[in-house]
């Protein structure tokens, strides 16, 4: 699962470095790479995964259709969403090749593991309880396109979990694989409203975002308390990471907190600004609070002013 989503938060008296995700060491967008004009944008309605995919030479797939594709699991079942127009948080090796449409069988066989997985979720914790493990079942998945069982759990240690697998694999008699996942992936697979109100991002937006920092928190004016630049999973707001480059290129457009300038026949500082609403707070010598339009802020070598 996602390798960047495993750092844990703490309180506000915590250095704050500490709720950072783990930075990748190679750029998952590559500038000298030239996506696929058809590019389509998959998602694993178990995992809520996304995946990029060309289509074989000479056909077209509509959103909607079901498809068969290679996944990290194996071979399976997936949504087409549509052509991708600006792919995102990927490396051409993430690229793969959607292997057809799935007939009709296929989606028969697809509905009949649904309630495959169903017991086989009151089994497996079953058979967590009998040997005593520390594990969180989260979901349970049977491809479509081979025989493989998925489980994801979460669990706050390390779990030894082979003589379990074992015993999945006596009763199912298929290849079994456990995953253990981070909390902001429980978050992804279960779902929910963050505290905007509306979906998570991770199960309805991407879940391929890059690393969220502190830093796209403070370039965003937001408050350094974990409690209110976290989301339910306890990270990061997965919105700061891609709302960041938004207020990174309007910020170039404004002068900083902090620099002083003539105006009104007053010294002035800025004390705040406002990408948003394009607005300039200044506090005067002279005791003075005004807002002026950043519209009206002007380099002149080098140095901000005021224009008119």
């Amino acid at each position: 699962m996602s390798d960047i989503f495993e750092n844990d938060i703490y309180e506000e008296n915590e250095d704050l470095s500490s709720l950072e995700d783990a930075q990748d060491s190679e750029s998952a967008e590559p500038g000298n790479f030239v996506f696929p004009k058809e590019l389509y944008k998959l998602k694993l309605a178990y995992s809520f995964e996304g995946i990029y995919a060309t289509a074989p030479e000479g056909i077209k797939f509509s959103s909607g259709d079901k498809v068969i594709v290679p996944t990290r699991y194996g071979l399976d079942l997936a949504e087409n969403m549509g052509l991708s127009q600006t792919p995102i948080g990927i490396k051409p090796s993430d690229i793969v090749q959607i292997e057809r449409k799935a007939g009709k069988e296929e989606l028969e066989k697809a509905k009949s593991l649904e309630e495959t997985e169903k017991s086989a979720f009151n089994i497996f914790r079953e058979k967590v309880a009998h040997h005593h493990l520390d594990m969180k079942l989260i979901s349970v998945h049977f491809l479509v396109g081979e025989q493989k069982a998925l489980f994801f759990f979460s669990s706050e240690n390390r779990v030894d979990f082979r003589e379990l697998v074992k015993d999945l694999v006596s009763i199912f008699k298929m290849r079994i694989e456990l995953r253990q996942i981070g909390v902001r992936d429980e978050c992804r697979i279960t779902g929910g409203l963050g505290v905007c109100g509306r979906p998570y991002c991770c199960n309805c937006v991407s879940d391929k975002l890059r690393p969220v920092s502190i830093k796209m928190a403070k370039e965003q004016n937001l408050s350094l308390n974990s409690m209110k630049i976290s989301g339910q999973c306890g990270r990061l707001l997965c919105c700061l990471s891609y709302e960041y480059d938004w207020y990174s290129e309007a910020r170039k457009r404004l002068p900083n907190e902090g620099i002083r300038l003539f105006y009104d026949d007053t010294n002035f500082r800025v004390i705040e600004v406002n990408p948003i609403t394009s607005m300039v707070k200044m506090l005067g010598e002279d005791g003075r609070v005004i807002e002026v339009n950043a519209k009206r802020f002007v380099r002149d070598g080098g140095r901000w002013k005021i224009d008119g």
